[in-house]
Order: structure tokens, then C-alpha cells, then sequence
């Protein structure tokens, strides 16, 4: 009768069969890289997401409502926020031209009516009066020559008017004298509101003239008779003849594509080039005689002094500053330029003679 073992070999069993498990339990976490938690971590892990993203879900509806309530209370402080910017007036034009107004109703008021004429101009203006039986004064010409910013929204406008009493001075021997004519100047407080309104801020001051401005240099040379042997000449001749006086066709003088309006109806009966400098020389006289080569597309700046006639026999001087460019062998005017070029170095701040 054979006896059954009970040594090392169940225990070695077991400890293979063990083995064997561990690897196998080991195997998916390696062969992925990551390192797996218990089964029941990774369902906690689960349900935690699963809950977070019911949580958003239901709260988005939350979250929108209330940035469409909170928006408005944002907009209505951004734009309370600008609203002094806007309101500032930037043109100068605004307040000089509203200047121009208060001093023709300030000079043109009657006895004892100045603070009813001015109350549309200057809300504090009730008590001021015009007495003495003198008469009225007639403005026949009011302009702003100075604005000065004060500060944001607030400026000094120098106004020039031309000034003649209302009624004419009588002569002992009652023949009537001619009415004094005179060039005075004032200087209005103008202030811009809330809203971009403006409003006078004082009574006009009486103040002296201006000083005269000094006429800054040119930059063109010496002017000289236009002469018959410079084929520009006659391209402008031409050009002039036509914008002014209605001679013919302004297009044809201009290159295609280029549009300028003539003046219409024709103010002049003739016109006539009478001098031509050139832009960046010295040299007067023809720059190009008739039969010399002209350079493919040279350009030339002229300043042209044109006398026009009208009908009635009265000539008038006028100037243009004038582009010419050569194409196929002729000279086009290209543009009657804004402004005549300043000389190099001139304060200028534009000084490219824009069309």
C-alpha cells in the first residue's frame, strides 16, 4: 500500500499557481503604459465625471440667462463712460462759424435789445443793453481768422468784421456823406455742452487787429512771359481757354482717365497765360523749345498766372499751380494742383501739392 505525500510539492504548486495570477493581473497595465487603479476607484472615477458633466449641462441655461441680464448694466457704463469725449466739437470750423453769428447779432442790435437778440447765442446775456440814440450798424462782412483751444470744448474765436452805420450822417447843408467803412475785431468765449451744443460764454470783446502773416517762400523759380516755342505753353493756353472761358473740350487736354469739371457757365469770355515758373529751377523761358526730345513721362510743376476777361471788358488775375506730364510726345495737363509747393524748409506741414 503506497503512501500519499504531503511534503514541498502541494506548496510548490500553489506557489506557481499564484504566480501565474499575479502576471496575469499585471499584463493589461503594462501592455497600455498606464497604471490601472482597483475596480471600484475607477468606478468612483466614473461616476464623479458622469455627475460633473450633468452638472454643467443644467447650469449653462443658469449662465446664459444671467449674462444676458448683466450685459445692459455693462453697455450703459461704457457709454456713459465716452459720452464727454464725443461731445467735444473737433472741427474748428463750429465754433468759429457760431462766433461769426454772436458778433453779426451783437453789432446789428438795436437800442436796448442786445440781451433779447443775444439770448439765442448766450443764455446769460439778459441784462446787457444797447443805449444811445446813434442808430444801428450793419455788418456787411463777419469772418473767424483765430481759434484757439482754450481747453476740451472751450475756445477763443477772434472774429473780423466789416462794420458801416445803419443810417447815413447828414451834413449841415443836408447832402448825405458816404458811410464809414471799417474793419474791427472781436473775440468770443464759445463752449461746447454735454450734448455738443455751443453757447457763448461772455459778451464779445472789441480787440486790435491781427498782425499781419508773413507769406512764406515758393518754391518755384523766377517767373518769365510764356513763350510760343514751348509746347507746354500751349497745352495750357489751351486748357485755360477751355475751363474758364468755355472754348472746348477740358478732357482733351488731360489724360484719359483724369476728370475735371469746367466752370459753368463760363464766367470769362478769354483767358491768357501771361507768366510760367517752374517747380526746382531758376531758369525762365521755355524748359523743353519746340522740336527738342522730351523724356519719356517727365513731369513738370508749374505756377501759372492766367488773366481772364468777361464780357463786360474786366480782366482779373488769377494763379494755378498746374502738374504737366509728357505722354506720347506731348504734354497733358495731369492736375490743377491745391496749392502752390513751398520752397524747401518752409513750416509747411503739407507741402506735396495734393490734388
Amino acid at each position: 500500500m503506497r503512501r500519499r505525500s504531503t511534503g514541498p510539492a502541494p506548496e510548490k504548486a500553489r506557489t506557481v499557481r499564484e504566480q501565474k495570477r499575479g502576471e496575469e493581473a499585471e499584463l493589461p497595465a503594462e501592455a497600455g503604459g498606464w497604471e490601472l487603479g482597483s475596480l471600484g476607484a475607477s468606478a468612483n472615477a466614473v461616476t464623479v465625471l458622469r455627475r460633473s458633466a450633468w452638472v454643467l449641462l443644467l447650469a449653462g441655461p443658469m449662465l446664459g440667462a444671467w449674462a444676458l441680464l448683466a450685459g445692459p448694466e455693462v453697455v450703459r457704463a461704457e457709454v456713459a463712460a465716452e459720452r464727454p469725449a464725443a461731445a467735444s466739437v473737433v472741427d474748428s470750423s463750429g465754433p468759429g462759424g457760431f462766433a461769426e453769428l454772436v458778433v453779426t447779432a451783437y453789432l446789428e442790435a438795436e437800442e436796448g435789445r442786445a440781451g433779447d437778440v443775444l439770448a439765442a447765442f448766450m443764455p446769460a446775456a439778459g441784462p446787457a443793453v444797447v443805449v444811445g440814440g446813434g442808430g444801428g450798424q450793419v455788418v456787411e462782412q463777419a469772418a473767424a481768422v483765430r481759434v484757439r483751444a482754450v481747453s476740451a470744448g472751450y475756445w477763443a474765436v477772434t472774429v473780423a468784421a466789416r462794420v458801416r452805420p445803419a443810417k447815413l450822417a447828414a451834413k449841415p447843408d443836408r447832402s448825405q456823406a458816404e458811410p464809414a467803412v471799417g474793419l474791427r475785431y472781436f473775440r468770443v468765449p464759445v463752449r461746447s455742452g454735454a450734448s455738443g451744443e455751443l453757447a457763448a460764454v461772455a459778451l464779445p470783446a472789441e480787440v486790435g487787429a491781427l498782425p499781419a502773416g508773413q507769406a512764406p517762400a515758393l518754391g518755384y523759380g523766377q517767373g518769365a512771359e510764356p513763350s510760343a516755342a514751348d509746347p507746354g505753353v500751349r497745352t495750357l493756353q489751351g486748357f485755360f481757354t477751355s475751363y474758364l472761358a468755355g472754348g472746348g473740350e477740358v478732357d482733351r487736354y488731360m489724360p484719359p482717365g483724369n476728370k475735371l469739371t469746367p466752370i459753368a457757365p463760363a464766367p470769362y469770355a478769354s483767358a491768357s497765360v501771361e507768366r510760367v515758373a517752374e517747380y526746382g529751377t531758376n531758369a525762365p523761358g521755355a524748359a523743353f523749345p519746340e522740336g527738342a526730345p522730351i523724356p519719356e513721362g517727365t513731369r513738370r510743376r508749374l505756377l501759372v498766372d492766367v488773366a481772364a476777361a468777361d464780357r463786360a471788358g474786366v480782366e482779373r488775375p488769377l494763379t494755378y499751380a498746374v502738374a504737366l506730364k509728357e505722354r506720347d510726345g506731348r504734354w497733358e495737363v495731369e492736375a490743377v494742383e491745391a496749392a502752390p509747393l513751398l520752397a524747401a524748409g518752409s513750416d509747411a506741414a503739407d507741402n506735396d501739392g495734393s490734388k
